[in-house]
């Protein structure tokens, strides 16, 4: 949507017009589920989130002075959301590398045998890892490298959004990059041959556990990259490039759900 019709929307939706209410839902929906999801993780942890969120960039829309992209507005009042608040700070798992390293060798299978099927499980293995090791970063290191290498936002524009320096943002970009590289680099197979874990041998483990579900995607949804396309990718990057390979080779995350009617009746509904 071109940045003068969704600010001619913004302002219709400004004055009253409940439909142009509505389409302004619609128009950062997907990019608030998306954002929500690389920091959150679970998918109706995302989508609670996403709604929470929206809800949030409904009420506070009169205060929108039109002197950003409404979009980077958006992700402000995301970002804020993601990482101060309470239902948030109460859900995160509190992981860290070490703890996620153990997990991910616990239960390998050193010459495992792979099913025609399997593709797919790789794939959602690999996505659903790839995503979770984030976790491990503190939110406020994790939102930096989300906006800063995954949806390669411009450091000024991300800056802006997290409300600090771009000097501070840089630190932190750097300071969550040099953390995830170094743990994907001892620790996964598709980045080192050496590594002890990788998703063959982690799969037996992550079936019986019900991390991946045969049948059941939530991670590997139509537009993820094909496993063995993204093992075949990686291998011809230099090692510093790999991980973040890895980190984009995941699907857009779009909104499962049109949330803009129901956002803009709860809003309503709540101001009776």
């Amino acid at each position: 949507m071109m940045t003068e019709n969704i600010n001619q929307i913004v302002k219709a939706a400004q004055d009253g017009d409940e439909a142009a209410l509505a389409e302004t839902v619609r128009s950062v929906q997907d990019r608030v589920y998306r954002l929500a999801m690389r920091m959150l993780v679970n998918p109706d942890d995302a989508m609670e989130a996403t709604q929470e969120i929206l809800i949030l960039v409904v009420t506070k829309l009169s205060t929108f002075k039109h002197e950003s992209m409404f979009h980077t507005w958006v992700y402000r009042v995301a970002a804020n959301y993601l990482v101060n608040a309470k239902k948030v700070i109460d859900r995160d798992l509190k992981l860290d590398f070490e703890m996620f390293r153990a997990d991910t060798e616990n239960g390998l299978v050193m010459s495992p045998v792979m099913a025609p099927d399997d593709t797919t499980m790789l794939n959602e293995l690999r996505i659903s890892c790839t995503m979770a090791m984030l976790l491990c970063l503190d939110r406020n290191h994790r939102i930096a490298f989300v906006l800063g290498y995954i949806f390669e936002f411009e450091h000024s524009e991300a800056a802006e959004i997290l409300d600090i320096s771009k000097a501070n943002f840089r630190k932190r970009l750097s300071r969550a990059r040099t953390e995830v590289e170094a743990f994907t680099a001892q620790t996964c197979g598709i980045v080192n041959d050496n590594a002890k874990c990788s998703c063959p041998r982690r799969l037996p483990a992550a079936k019986a556990l019900g991390r991946v579900v045969e049948g059941r995607t939530a991670y590997a949804l139509k537009d993820a990259p094909d496993y063995n396309e993204v093992v075949a990718q990686a291998r011809r990057l230099e090692l510093s490039l790999r991980t973040l390979k890895l980190q984009r080779a995941t699907p857009e995350f779009k909104s499962p759900e049109d949330l803009g009617e129901r956002i803009t009746r709860i809003v309503a509904s709540s101001a009776l």
